[in-house]
């Protein structure tokens, strides 16, 4: 990869797996439409240099689900790194997702880049947290990386996305973590999931952008819990050395039809 070539990530979020390859998450098979995305995936020319899976991978939090979507990523044969969710169960997924292409570091270098990936989950909770000890640990790091131009991804967005009943959910010690990033000028971007759409903030020089589901939609700006109609989804990142990116997301032709009077899951 020369100097001059962007670096090519895909951002995938939201997959909601089951160990049973039939279940659906209101109405819809969760295993179906992440295939319809890795499909999509596979025929992107050229093809992603990193795979970000950024939580709720899975839906019932056991092994098989974890395993289901190891075979399902792998034979992309792109290395992949994720980070858990509030539907993850964290211990599970350290020991399943560790084999290549997957790999288990939360800081790692491809190209020009530097990439710090964090838990932002709470046992038990939907809403995301982040500890002492991980923004420690991540201050840390950035001043390891040093002015390469940094990506930090987490499930939780640190901002409130304008819907009533998500806004509940989302990181609740937001000001702790602009604490560190604005310590640090190198971090160009924050990469999210949870909120199962696409939104953009710039905050000081920062983009913090989240990203469509492979499975269900969450309609935006919504008072109370409502599915959107819109199709799954990813986001492709091209990041060039100088810490320019340029970003779109990807929506996957697949038909659907979930049960749009749930009230929740």
């Amino acid at each position: 990869m020369s100097q001059a070539t962007p670096l090519l990530v895909a951002q995938v979020t939201d997959i909601h797996l089951f160990a049973d390859a039939k279940q659906e998450l209101l109405g819809l098979r969760t295993l179906a439409s992440f295939q319809a995305v890795l499909a999509q995936l596979q025929a992107l020319q050229p093809q992603p240099d990193l795979l970000l899976l950024t939580g709720d991978l899975s839906q019932d939090e056991t092994p098989e689900s974890y395993q289901l979507l190891h075979s399902l990523v792998s034979p992309l044969g792109i290395p992949t790194y994720w980070l858990p969710g509030n539907h993850d169960c964290l211990p599970v997924m350290q020991q399943v997702l560790t084999e290549p292409p997957i790999f288990p570091h939360k800081a790692f270098g491809v190209g020009n880049w530097s990439f710090l990936l964090l838990n932002s989950g709470v046992p038990g909770y939907v809403h995301g947290f982040l500890s002492p000890a991980s923004l420690d640990w991540l201050d840390w790091q950035l001043d390891l990386v040093g002015n390469r131009p940094t990506l930090v991804a987490l499930h939780h967005p640190p901002f409130m996305v304008d819907s009533h009943w998500l806004d509940g959910s989302t990181l609740q010690n937001p000001e702790e973590l602009f604490a560190v990033l604005d310590r640090h000028p190198q971090v160009k971007l924050v990469l999210c999931g949870h909120i199962h759409q696409d939104f953009e903030r710039e905050r000081r020089g920062v983009r913090y952008l989240t990203t469509p589901s492979t499975c269900i939609q969450f309609k935006p700006q919504s008072n109370k819990f409502s599915l959107d109609e819109v199709e799954p989804g990813f986001r492709l990142l091209k990041l060039y050395p100088d810490g320019r990116c340029e970003t779109k997301v990807e929506r996957v032709d697949y038909a659907f039809q979930p049960n749009f009077a749930s009230t929740g899951y």
